[in-house]
Formats: structure tokens, sequence, C-alpha cells
């Protein structure tokens, strides 16, 4: 029998890079997120996933998925978000509070409800796409990388209390990555402003360079545990050390 992964976030994106992804891989990938119409458009591409409206932000939206499985083997908590660039001084509660409940609070829920299944299956994965924001903090990042540094807390803490158990956790960190809607989303939809963030940089990731390498730590034979993996653009060294042309 295939296994299953359930991917968060999946209408648009690294979420959506890694269902394709994992479905090449074989398996079977229920594919996550609000944007149903996106979801079912994928799925009508590729016949090994299934769409799934969820919001990661309801206990119910969440049940409700989890009453429709028969078995998970892995999650990816890949539901996130950024928005905003004020300084702490100037942050707006309600987008602190927003970036909290998808990030953080959405990948507890998750991983609540499915956490049963993946020891279940006796070779689960549980990875949390973080960032490297959830690492080094940043100017204007304040509400962000406070939620991301709470989710890479999680994926520690899980780490220990599962010890012994078959469930293997994961975090990728990716740095500078240029998708449709995250810069957009964090400037509040200024296309313009979205876009000066990659001027002249050579090749900034891709979504499916990170699906890339959650499908290699997501393959890994059951002994292997890939705790942590930090992913940038060649051009970026640092948050604040990024080479332009």
């Amino acid at each position: 029998m295939a296994r299953t992964a359930v991917v968060t976030g999946a209408s648009s994106g690294i979420g959506e890079a890694t269902a394709r992804r994992l479905a090449a891989e074989g398996y079977d990938v229920v594919a996550a997120a609000r944007r149903r119409d996106r979801l079912d458009r994928l799925a009508a591409e590729v016949p090994s996933i299934r769409p799934a409206t969820l919001d990661v932000t309801s206990a119910e939206s969440v049940d409700a998925l989890v009453a429709t499985l028969d078995r998970c083997d892995v999650l990816i908590n890949n539901a996130g978000g950024a928005i905003g660039l004020e300084p702490v001084s100037a942050g707006r509660v309600e987008d602190w509070q927003r970036m909290y409940e998808v990030n953080v609070l959405g990948s507890l829920r998750m991983t609540r409800a499915l956490l049963p299944k993946l020891i279940e299956s006796g070779d689960g994965v549980l990875l949390m796409l973080t960032s490297v924001a959830g690492l080094v903090s940043y100017e204007g990042g304040g509400g962000y990388c406070a939620a991301k540094h709470a989710q890479t807390s999680m994926t520690e803490t899980l780490r220990l209390e599962l010890c012994g158990e078959p469930v293997r956790i994961v975090e990728i960190a990716p740095g500078m990555v240029r998708t449709e809607e995250f810069s957009l989303a964090r400037f509040r939809g200024d296309q313009s402003a979205a876009a000066k963030v990659y001027d002249g940089v050579p090749d900034p990731l891709t979504a499916e360079d990170v699906a890339d390498v959650i499908a290699f730590a997501v393959t890994r034979p059951a002994h292997v545990n890939i705790d942590r993996l930090v992913i940038r653009p060649r051009a970026q060294a640092a948050q604040h050390k990024v080479h332009r042309v």
C-alpha cells in the first residue's frame, strides 16, 4: 500500500511544489489548503494528489480533514507566511496574531491531530517548514521571526519528547525563496516592493528547490533523521549579506 503524505498550504508555492514532488516519489498526497479551486486544478494534473479543503487556524477544519484519513505516514507542516515589515515599536497586534495562528498554532493543531497516525504507521515523518528567520532575527521581521523561532522550538521539543517513537522530526529552514505570494503578502499586496526583494539577486531559490530538499529528507531510511537543513541560494550568505549584480 502506498504511503500517504499530508501537505498543508498546498495551493501554491513550496506547498504545491512539495505535493507534486512527493506524488512523483510514489506517495498518495493529500494536498490541503483553503483555496479549493487551486487544489482541484492541481489534482486534475496529478492523479495521485487528493485535494482537501483545510484552514489550519480552525480546529474543526483540522478535525474534519483527519476524519477522512485512513492513514498518515508523512505530515508536512508548510502552511505559514509573513505579514508586514514594521519595526516592533509599530507592530500591529492583529498581524502578529495571524502569523502566530498560522505558523505556530496551525502546526500544533495538525501535529496533535495526526501524531497518533504517524506513530501507528511505524515509520512516520513529521516535517516542519520553518525559515532562517527562526534561527536569526533581523530588523523589520519581529513578528515573523518570533513565530518562526517558536516553530523551531516546537520542532526541537517534539524530537526530545518523541525519542523512542517510530517518528522522525525534521526541520527544513529556507532562506531567500522566490515564490508568487510570500513577499507579496509581506508587503501587503505591493507588487513593486515585493519584486525589489529579489532585485539583482542571481538565482534565488525556487519552490522546487525546497521541495527537492524536503523529498530528500522524507525519503531517507527509517533510521536516518535529518534534524535540520538550512537551504539558501548561493548569493545569500546570511540574512543581511546578499550578493546583487
